[in-house]
């Protein structure tokens, strides 16, 4: 899950411990959302930022949350098509689980991966929400204990 670290970092979530993952307008990244269970481990990647990469490790705290921003008139991600009834966009709340000692760079995953291995790796890519395969995963936190 990505997010610039001047608008919600990871040291914003250690500080918060928790925290919904409001926002998301894109209807793949919110199908992904969808499909997050608890306990599930979500690589933190901070964007739009020098150099862009994975600085950490959340989980989901609990899944299939509506996200209130959709219902609030006065926030730039307020939906007048979603309702209360039948909300369009649903997302998790996530709790703080690290800080790698270092970022992992954009630039040191696409050495290591292929953008079919790992999506974040492909170009043009602006979805905030992306699944990683498993053994993906496991060597990127390989990668992050040193």
């Amino acid at each position: 899950m990505k997010s610039e670290p001047d608008v919600y970092g990871i040291e914003d979530l250690k500080r918060d411990r928790t925290t919904v993952w409001d926002g998301v307008r894109n209807y793949q990244a919110r199908n992904f959302m969808r499909s997050m269970t608890p306990g599930e481990l979500v690589f933190f990647y901070h964007s739009n930022t020098t150099p862009p990469g994975i600085i950490g490790l959340m989980k989901v705290a609990k899944s299939n949350v509506d996200d209130p921003t959709q219902f609030d008139a006065k926030s730039k991600y307020f939906d007048p098509k979603s309702t209360r009834e039948s909300p369009r966009w649903q997302t998790v709340m996530v709790e703080f689980v690290e800080t790698f000692p270092q970022i992992i760079t954009l630039e040191t995953l696409r050495e290591a991966f292929s953008p079919d291995d790992l999506w974040v790796v492909r170009q043009g890519n602006r979805l905030s929400v992306m699944p990683v395969p498993e053994d993906v995963a496991q060597k990127i936190l390989t990668q992050a204990k040193g």
